[in-house]
């Protein structure tokens, strides 16, 4: 019997949005005075919220190499694309559909995804993505799913220090620690478990890539009982924590390779960092490879950018060039006599705004970050 389509769930935001811009500011200013002290590394930079058209080409991507996906969903905070093009096959989900008022209104994507399992219709086998990150090659499932669980693979990033979490770490590297303590202690305990961990299985200090994530419903659902105290804190986050890093992206993957329903496979990628020195090098690279990865990430880490930065401009002619049909989920401009409307990049260059111009309170500088 052949098995259901398998969905698609992206967390998007447009940080150029004067309405949800407003919002954040009054997040931060309600936080309590020592909060700032908790927020993690690049928290609250522009490079995380700006909408430089990634989900655009995202998409583009998804149907040219995945036409065979199931229902996509779009978790965002009372946003809509302003290209995009009412469909069957995709739904918005709105924060406050998806997440009990307590929650709300949260910034930080560690949260956001904690619950995107309770979607409403979601399929039990699904790909969840942030909008930076893209199918790169024809997929197929079995690269991604295995009859028991799914593929994982690790980031290019060094090995992750053996100590405990660390205020000047990364979310991912945080997140690498608090898994590995976790399933350290539940070993040592002796307590009876849900699902027993593989006794030799043995913890690796590194963090996952930056790829679209495969996942299984059921599993989401087993581990908010079996961990609850994980997904309580991570749930408290309005912007992200150090202490509190995402779960989603490490913990799940971790748990599951603990417990012989995950598998290490490696994956040919590109990790693009736009605000790092060599961007064009880097650029160049993928689009050399485009066709052969199994996924690439272009991280926005321009958080000094202004409206019209040419880096900015950068990533776009090289999405436009290596994706330039538009998907089904994208509005159309008639010109006539059956043609359309060719999308030109310089036509959306993200909103002036003279908030951008305003450094946010722990930005600090541009490399790779998670």
């Amino acid at each position: 019997m052949p098995q259901a389509a398998i969905d698609i769930v992206y967390l998007w935001v447009d940080g150029n949005d004067s309405a949800w811009r407003a919002k954040r500011q009054a997040a931060l200013q309600q936080l309590p005075s020592d909060s700032s002290a908790a927020m993690a590394r690049y928290s609250n930079v522009e490079g995380r919220f700006r909408d430089n058209h990634e989900l655009r080409y995202s998409l583009r991507a998804l149907e040219k190499f995945f036409p065979d996906h199931g229902h996509v969903y779009i978790v965002t905070d009372a946003q809509a694309p302003d290209w995009l093009q009412a469909s069957d096959r995709l739904t918005l989900v709105d924060h406050r559909d998806l997440m009990p008022e307590s929650s709300l209104p949260t910034f930080d994507s560690g949260h956001i995804e904690s619950w995107i399992h309770h979607i409403p219709g979601l399929s039990e086998r699904y790909f969840y993505f942030n909008d930076d990150v893209f199918f790169g090659a024809p997929v197929q499932v079995s690269d991604w799913f295995t009859d028991v669980g799914f593929h994982v693979t690790w980031s290019d990033e060094p090995l992750v220090t053996d100590e405990a979490m660390r205020m000047d770490a990364t979310s991912l590297e945080n997140a690498c620690r608090l898994s590995i303590q976790w399933l350290s202690d539940k070993a040592r305990s002796g307590a009876a478990a849900l699902r027993e961990q593989d006794p030799l299985y043995q913890s690796t200090f590194r963090t996952f890539a930056h790829s679209p994530r495969p996942m299984l419903k059921s599993i989401l659902m087993e581990l908010e009982q079996t961990a609850p105290e994980l997904f309580a804190a991570v749930r408290s986050t309005v912007f992200r924590s150090w202490d509190k890093p995402t779960i989603v992206s490490d913990f799940v993957l971790r748990w599951a390779l603990a417990h012989g329903l995950a598998s290490i496979r490696p994956y040919r990628h590109r990790y693009v960092s736009t605000g790092e020195a060599d961007q064009n090098a880097q650029l160049q690279a993928l689009q050399a490879e485009f066709g052969e990865l199994a996924f690439f990430c272009i991280n926005d880490t321009t958080d000094d950018a202004q409206a019209h930065d040419p880096r900015l401009q950068n990533v776009l002619t090289v999405l436009q060039s290596m994706l330039p049909e538009p998907s089904g989920f994208e509005a159309s401009v008639a010109l006539g006599h059956g043609e359309r409307l060719a999308f030109e990049p310089h036509d959306f260059l993200p909103h002036d705004n003279p908030a951008d111009a305003q450094q946010p309170t722990n930005a600090s500088g541009l490399q790779k970050r998670a």
